[in-house]
C-alpha cells in the first residue's frame, strides 16, 4: 500500500490521530443523539404520549442538532475544530445530564433541545479531519469519520438493557458521562489542525462570514444537501422509528426490538467508509446512482402492507395471504441501510471536491438539510400512521422521496452533459482536481 493511503489508517501520526479520536469522539456523539430511540419508548408510556407527539420528542434533538451544524461548521473553519468539538461535547454532555430532572412531556422538549447539540459535531469533524488530507483521500477520509454513525447502533444495542436492570434516567447519566470523558481525552489527544495553527502562527484573521457563505448561493450545494436528506436524514429517522416499528407491528420486546433496529444501524454506519473509497476510486455520481435505485426498490418492498386477498379460480374462490416476516424485513433494511451508508459518504466527497475551502459551511448546510430530514420524518412518520393505520406509510413516504430524488440527479446530469462542448466539462458535469465525481 502507498505511503500516502498507509497515513489514512496510521494511529501514530498527527493526522491518524485527529481522524480516529475525531470518529470515536462522533460515535459517542451519535449515541447521545439518538438516545430519545430507546428511552423515549419508556418516555411514551410514562407521559401517555400519542404517536405524533412521540414522533416529536425523539425528532427534537435532531432539530437542534441539524440547526447547530451550519453556525458550528463556520465556527469550526474560523477557530479550529479541536476547541469547538470539545466545547460542543461538553454542553451535550450536561444538557442530557438534565434530562433527569425532565418530568413533564414540555420540559422534555425543551431539554431535548440540549442534547441535540451532539448531532452538530458532524460538522465540525468533517471540517477538522478533512484539512488533515490531501483531496485524492477525503473520500475515504471522511467515510471513515461518518461511520461514527455507528453510534446509534451502541445506543440501540446497550440502551435497552441498561433500560431494563436501571431505568431510562440512568441511561441519561452514563451516556451524559461518556460524552464529557470523551470531550477531555479528544482536547488531550489531537492537536490543531494545519490550516488553524497556521494562522495562529502567522496572526491572520479568519475569512468574513460573507465570504463563508458565499457559496451556498450556489443551486448544486442545495441539491447535494437534498441528496443527504435522504442518504442521511432518513437513515436518523429510521434510527428513531424502527424500534417503535418493530414493537408495533412484531411485537418484539423492547431488548430485541433494539437489537434488530442495530442491524439495520450498523451496515448504514460502517460502510459508509467503503462508500468513502468507492467515491474515490469510481466516482460519487456513480455509487449515488446506485444508492438511489437500490434504495428505491428496497423501500418500494417494505411499504408494502400484510394483505388478504382472494383470486376467483376455476373451482370457486381462492384466500391467499402477503407479509413481510422478521427475517425478510431485516435482510432488507441491511440492505437499504448498506447503499444509504455509501450514499452518505458519496455526498461529502463532493463537498470536499467542490468546495474544499468551505467544507466547513457547505458541508454544514448539507448536513442540516440532511439532519432536518431525521427530525421531519419521524414526525411525518408518526403522522401517517396515524392516519393511515398502516405501519408501513413510513416506507411509502421514503419510496416516493428516494424517486424524486433519483429523477432530480438523473435529470440534471443529462442537463450538464448536454451543454458539454469539446473536451471541456461545463457547469455540474466539471470535475475538480480532487477526482471523479
Amino acid at each position: 500500500m502507498r505511503t500516502q493511503e498507509r497515513s489514512v489508517f496510521s494511529l501514530a501520526s498527527t493526522q491518524g490521530r485527529a481522524l480516529w479520536v475525531s470518529t470515536i469522539a462522533f460515535t459517542a456523539c451519535f449515541a447521545v443523539w439518538t438516545i430519545f430511540a430507546i428511552i423515549g419508548i419508556r418516555i411514551k408510556a410514562e407521559l401517555g404520549l400519542s404517536e405524533t407527539e412521540f414522533g416529536l420528542l425523539v425528532g427534537t434533538p435532531i432539530l437542534t442538532g441539524s440547526l447547530a451544524r451550519i453556525f458550528l461548521g463556520i465556527w469550526t473553519d474560523r477557530y479550529g475544530g479541536r476547541l469547538v468539538f470539545t466545547l460542543n461535547m461538553l454542553a451535550a454532555s450536561v444538557a442530557t445530564a438534565l434530562l433527569v430532572f425532565a418530568h413533564t412531556y414540555s420540559q422534555m422538549l425543551v431539554t431535548a433541545l440540549g442534547v441535540g447539540l451532539a448531532g452538530g459535531s458532524f460538522a465540525v469533524g468533517i471540517a477538522y479531519v478533512s484539512r488533515f488530507y490531501q483531496s485524492g483521500q477525503q473520500g475515504t477520509v471522511l467515510g471513515i469519520f461518518g461511520a461514527g454513525n455507528v453510534g446509534a447502533a451502541v445506543t440501540k444495542f446497550l440502551a435497552p438493557f441498561a433500560l431494563v436492570a436501571w431505568g431510562w434516567h440512568a441511561v441519561a447519566l452514563i451516556w451524559a458521562a461518556v460524552m464529557a470523558i470523551m470531550a477531555v481525552v479528544f482536547w488531550f489527544t489531537t492537536t490543531d489542525d494545519p490550516v488553524t495553527a497556521e494562522r495562529r502562527r502567522t496572526g491572520d484573521a479568519p475569512k468574513a462570514y460573507a465570504m463563508e457563505l458565499a457559496p451556498l448561493k450556489d443551486i448544486r450545494v442545495w441539491r447535494f444537501s437534498f441528496y443527504y436528506f435522504f442518504t442521511f436524514g432518513a437513515f436518523v429517522a429510521l434510527a428513531l422509528w424502527l424500534p417503535r416499528y418493530l414493537i408495533g407491528v412484531y411485537g418484539f420486546d423492547i431488548e430485541t426490538a433494539g437489537m434488530v433496529a442495530a442491524a439495520y444501524s450498523i451496515p448504514a454506519s460502517i460502510f459508509r467508509a467503503y462508500g468513502g473509497i468507492l467515491s474515490d476510486r469510481i466516482g460519487a455520481r456513480a455509487v449515488m446512482y446506485w444508492c438511489f435505485g437500490i434504495s428505491a426498490a428496497a423501500t418500494l418492498a417494505l411499504s408494502l402492507p400484510p394483505t388478504d386477498y382472494v383470486m376467483h379460480g376455476t373451482h370457486g374462490p381462492i384466500s391467499a395471504h402477503f407479509e413481510i416476516n422478521p427475517p425478510i424485513f431485516i435482510g432488507i433494511a441491511f440492505v437499504l441501510g448498506f447503499f444509504m451508508s455509501i450514499g452518505k459518504a458519496a455526498v461529502y466527497k463532493h463537498v470536499a471536491t467542490y468546495y474544499p475551502n468551505n467544507v466547513g459551511s457547505v458541508g454544514g448546510l448539507v448536513g442540516m438539510i440532511g439532519g432536518l430530514g431525521g427530525f421531519v420524518l419521524p414526525i411525518a412518520f408518526g403522522f401517517l400512521n396515524q392516519v393511515t393505520g398502516l405501519w408501513t406509510s413510513c416506507f411509502m413516504l421514503l419510496f416516493v422521496i428516494v424517486m424524486a430524488l433519483f429523477v432530480w440527479m438523473h435529470v440534471s446530469i443529462r442537463r450538464m452533459e448536454r451543454s458539454t462542448t469539446n473536451s471541456s466539462v461545463a457547469g455540474e458535469s466539471f470535475v475538480p482536481a480532487g477526482g471523479q465525481v
